[in-house]
């Protein structure tokens, strides 16, 4: 599995525009061969810059699957004018990762 990471630049005052073509942007890349998931987060410090995740399986799902698809254009038609400077994106392998550890001693007695 690889991780996708983009950094959106969204044109000032298109925020809200950009979220409702991103929810109909989103469908079309959940069904592309190799998706695993997606998470698209927005900054509290710069509130114009979203952080885009997406899981694949392989890097050639993304890069030559998907970017070579049909679909991407429908995905580049409905995204990509929101975008200054253009993002750059970058592929990731995780290395380790974490979640909340639970002791014996604070489950409930009960």
């Amino acid at each position: 599995m690889i991780t996708e990471h983009a950094l959106l630049p969204v044109i000032p005052g298109l925020e809200e525009e950009f979220e409702a073509a991103f929810s109909q942007a989103r469908e079309i890349i959940a069904a592309m061969p190799g998706f695993i998931s997606l998470s698209l987060s927005r900054s509290i410090e710069s509130p114009g810059t979203y952080l885009l995740l997406v899981e694949w399986q392989t890097l050639e799902d993304h890069t030559e699957g998907f970017r070579g698809s049909p679909e991407y254009q429908q995905w580049r038609a409905l995204l990509h004018r929101f975008y200054e400077p253009f993002p750059v994106v970058e592929h990731y392998n995780r290395v380790t990762s974490a979640r909340p550890v639970i002791s014996a001693d604070s489950k409930d007695p009960a």
